[in-house]
């Protein structure tokens, strides 16, 4: 698929895309607050299901392992079809998972539910990241990923924390219904909005195809920043609300209100990341990652202390997902260039490098806390960033030698 088609050329096409960019910054958010708020409803499902809280951890483990697998699978098969029928054909997929998820007789019930949205979850990153490329012209493709990956970080700051709130008032059901109800929304202004004309592959890409995708060096070597530069802050962000309360010293409720900032930071970040990460996409990479690496270097030496620790706490949200866009926008190219017909694939390979980071770095941090202590996660976490920064410096070192 050729994500450069689509260009606006009137104002007319500038303001649908700008309406279409929103349909699908509304789903980033659906999909955004299922994603975290996973871990605040965990103590409400295994209270119900009389489980303990590691098993139903596995509603966070199962969609992240859903999102990995499913959705580059998912991705291929669907290749030869309409983006917009896919589109809305995995947004009612989401719908029918958190459906099934919050009327759940039984705990392996509501893991069927979380692993069909995961599904759809995987699939729509994949091609919505795609179709907004697609949607302006090339110079500004990493702003348009930023826009609709907005929707995503709004989510972290506003709609996981109010969904946790009500879950905690009402159970962990009316939050999931709710979200369901998001996802109808969703569907509803992508039907209106999106455009019918979207370029697609004539075919599923072949097996060859996507074995050229999956050995081509540049693009793995991306694929492995994704993991390391993205998902070492998580090293840190698994367990921030321990550290923040058994370090710093804050209570329960301002640490929800430093979580909010922190979500507001995220946004703020990932626009930023979208402008710079336009024309040079490396080089973004390269300060976002190193300064990343410092701030979380420092917290380990801020985090007992309230005033510069919250300072440090707000710094390393600023960064968290300033490489989102930025990564996204540069698998696009580097598939275009090696193996255009299998963008979509790509870019979902991308998805699960994002959620594989996540889960690698706490899984990181968990071993981090049992074997050192909580307050040793920050530097170990600038350490895997700084691995990003490595790969990035490689990444250059072949675009130059190109």
């Amino acid at each position: 698929m050729n994500v450069k088609q689509l260009a606006p050329t009137t104002p007319k096409e500038r303001h649908g895309n700008l309406f279409a960019l929103i349909a699908l910054a509304v789903t980033f958010f659906g999909v955004g607050i299922t994603e975290f708020i996973s871990i605040g409803i965990l103590p409400g499902v295994a209270s119900e299901f009389g489980i303990s809280v590691s098993t139903a951890g596995l509603i966070v483990s199962m969609y992240a392992l859903g999102v990995a697998v499913g959705g580059p699978i998912l991705t291929s098969m669907t290749a030869p079809f309409s983006r917009k029928k896919i589109l809305l054909s995995v947004i009612i997929l989401f719908i029918i998972g958190h459906i099934i998820t919050a009327a759940a007789p039984t705990f392996s019930i509501v893991l069927v539910g979380r692993v069909i949205s995961a599904f759809a979850h995987g699939v729509f990153f994949a091609i919505g990241s795609t179709v907004a490329a697609s949607l302006v012209p090339a110079d500004r493709r990493a702003m348009a990923i930023a826009f609709v990956f907005g929707g995503f970080t709004v989510a972290t700051a506003i709609g996981a924390p109010l969904g946790t709130y009500i879950g905690d008032l009402f159970g962990w059901r009316y939050p999931i219904y709710g979200i369901a109800f998001i996802g109808i929304m969703a569907l509803i202004l992508n039907a209106i909005a999106v455009p019918d004309q979207l370029p697609k592959a004539e075919t599923s890409p072949s097996y060859k195809a996507q074995l050229k995708l999956v050995t081509n060096g540049r693009i793995l070597l991306v694929l492995a920043i994704t993991v390391l530069g993205y998902g070492g802050t998580f090293v840190t962000f698994t367990y921030l609300s321990p550290i923040l309360q058994k370090i710093t010293g804050f209570s329960a409720a301002t640490i929800s209100i430093i979580l909010f900032l922190y979500g507001i930071a995220i946004a703020i970040g990932n626009a930023i990341g979208g402008r710079f990460g336009n024309r040079k996409p490396l080089n973004a990479l390269f300060y976002i990652f190193i300064l990343q690496a410092i701030i979380l270097l420092l917290f380990t030496l801020t985090a007992p202390f309230k005033v510069v620790g919250l300072i440090t706490v707000i710094g390393m949200g600023l960064f968290a997902f300033m490489s989102v866009p930025v990564l996204q926008a540069y698998v696009l190219t580097l598939a275009e260039r090696y193996v255009p017909s299998a963008v979509d694939v790509a870019s979902s390979l991308n998805i699960a490098s994002f959620n594989g980071g996540i889960a690698l770095g706490a899984y990181v941090g968990g071993i981090v806390t049992n074997t050192m202590g909580i307050n040793h996660t920050p530097w170990v976490a600038s350490i895997m960033v700084f691995g990003g920064v490595l790969l990035t410096i490689g990444s250059i070192t072949m675009e130059k030698r190109k």
